[in-house]
């Protein structure tokens, strides 16, 4: 153990909503299982505190990570557990993400009191979701659908279903599968069906730079086959502007050594059909899966997807 994390817990910044402090809670086991004494510093981020509109519309995902950032930077806190799904393509200057783990399911789920699936709504039903990327996807699915905006954590958005706001509503199976709420999933979309969001199952530890010692220290925790695959996910992602704003989904797999990816935008003003690429390479280090996602992301612009301007 490096000298200066002898003494001192390492103290962990996370969000408080449920599932936040799930995720920080199990970075917290895993870290005292491998000796380490180990705080939580719980925050309110400014993503948790505008619930009236979209994520896109407020500045993206960052709103997710800034606040925890400051106290990485001020000191108070060593390590941000994310969910990789929330944090930026670009971390700022003087950030870095030291470990990605083993991926929860990334599919997207299917929740509804009434409706076993998606073809099981009627015609013109409300499907709540806060994505630009599921709402595009359901919109090729199901042009029918009045597909309206949902915010707030799971808990909030449960209860908007439940409330009778909407017919269903589309979440990350990852948060209610870690939260022990899988009785609430009807049916899961299969990627072929519904292609999951860069990131989307994987957790993210992010440190300062240059904090060799915590990178270090966090290095058991990695899992090298999820790290490979979301980096060529947050590739496409970055390529095509990278920000929340943008309506892409894009999801890697891995035999061996070889990484499939699929990548697909979509129109948020619905005038062009979505657009479709995928790729595949042998990859053994993270630079071979940037280069990957990177040009899945030039795929999809030849086949007419715009990239976002910030």
């Amino acid at each position: 153990m490096h000298p200066s994390l002898k003494n001192t817990p390492l103290v962990i910044a996370t969000r408080e909503s449920r599932l936040a402090l799930w995720q920080a809670e199990h970075v917290q086991a895993l870290l005292r299982q491998m000796g380490h004494a180990v705080e939580l510093l719980g925050m309110t981020t400014k993503g948790d505190q505008i619930l009236d509109r979209t994520l896109s519309k407020v500045g993206g995902k960052g709103l997710f990570v800034k606040e925890l950032e400051v106290a990485l930077e001020e000191g108070r806190a060593h390590i941000a557990v994310h969910s990789l799904k929330d944090v930026p393509m670009e971390l700022p200057e003087g950030f870095a993400l030291a470990c990605v783990m083993e991926r929860e399911d990334p599919r997207d789920a299917f929740v509804s009191p009434r409706y076993a699936n998606l073809a099981e709504l009627p015609q013109g039903a409300v499907v709540g979701t806060s994505s630009l990327r599921r709402q595009v996807l359901l919109h090729g699915l199901r042009p029918d659908l009045q597909i309206v905006p949902l915010r707030g954590n799971l808990d909030t958005r449960l209860r908007k279903l439940d409330e009778g706001q909407y017919d269903a509503i589309v979440l990350a199976a990852a948060g209610l599968k870690r939260l022990k709420m899988d009785e609430r999933i009807r049916s899961i979309f299969e990627p072929e069906e519904m292609l999951p969001a860069a990131g989307q199952g994987a957790l993210g530890i992010e440190i300062r730079s240059d904090r060799e010692d915590l990178r270090t220290a966090l290095a058991p925790l990695v899992d090298m086959p999820t790290w490979l695959r979301v980096t060529a996910e947050r590739a496409v992602s970055r390529g095509m502007g990278g920000s929340c704003s943008v309506p892409l989904a894009a999801y890697a797999t891995l035999e061996g050594d070889t990484l499939s990816i699929r990548a697909a935008w979509g129109d948020p003003e619905g005038q062009q059909p979505l657009v479709r690429a995928q790729q595949q390479a042998s990859v053994t280090t993270l630079a071979q899966a940037d280069a990957l996602g990177l040009a899945v992301a030039q795929a999809l612009q030849a086949g007419g997807a715009k990239v976002q301007s910030h």
